[in-house]
């Protein structure tokens, strides 16, 4: 496999992390495609991500916290239309698998992020094991054109060693099937960084 080290783009991410990752989700989703959501958290970004689809469109939501889960559709259900909440299935599960709906039609946006839930037990968190194990299914479920986009959050222990962990796997995709980009911070290594990832060819 061809290496894509001397491929890996590092950028400087001079925005909100969250403003910066959803300009990109809004250049990859287009008529009739589908999305993952594989970290529902508050579901804030799976609004977001709900407001891009078209009507022939369909969201997967995922999180492992029911809380998380419950707070994701009273938020959905205050702020779409009866008709746009059926585009949209959520899921109370690790995101270690995907469900099987996810298998029917190929992915254009698989989104992650990563860490704990907001305002919630910080104790836990995205593991670096289950995170890697999700990454490789969503790179088999992408299609051509689309994007995996990951937010990291390395000012914690776990988030540290799962970015690190990312990166390594970046690092060694074959570069005629992928293009990598990696954004932080200026000049810091704790703050919150986004790292996509493209697929060029099947």
């Amino acid at each position: 496999m061809a290496s894509l080290e001397n491929q890996f783009i590092e950028l400087p991410l001079e925005t909100s992390h969250l403003s910066f990752a959803l300009e990109h989700w809004k250049t990859v989703v287009g008529d009739g495609d589908w999305i993952i959501d594989a970290t529902c958290g508050r579901g804030r970004d799976t609004l977001k991500l709900a407001h891009l689809l078209s009507p022939k469109g369909s969201l997967i939501g995922i999180d492992i916290q029911i809380e998380a889960i419950k707070e994701t559709q009273q938020l959905l259900q205050e702020r779409l239309t009866a008709e746009q909440m059926t585009r949209v299935r959520l899921f109370c599960q690790s995101h270690a698998q995907f469900p099987s709906v996810a298998h029917e039609q190929s992915i254009a946006l698989i989104v992650y992020n990563l860490g704990y839930l907001p305002q919630g037990d910080k104790s836990l968190t995205t593991m670096t094991g289950t995170t890697l194990q999700s990454i490789r299914q969503a790179m088999e479920l992408l299609r051509s054109g689309g994007l995996i986009s990951i937010t990291c959050y390395p000012g914690h222990p776990e988030g540290k060693i799962e970015q690190d962990a990312l990166i390594h796997l970046a690092k060694g995709l074959a570069s005629r099937s992928w293009s990598i980009r990696f954004h932080r911070k200026p000049h810091s290594d704790t703050a919150p960084a986004v790292l996509l990832i493209s697929k060029t060819h099947s």
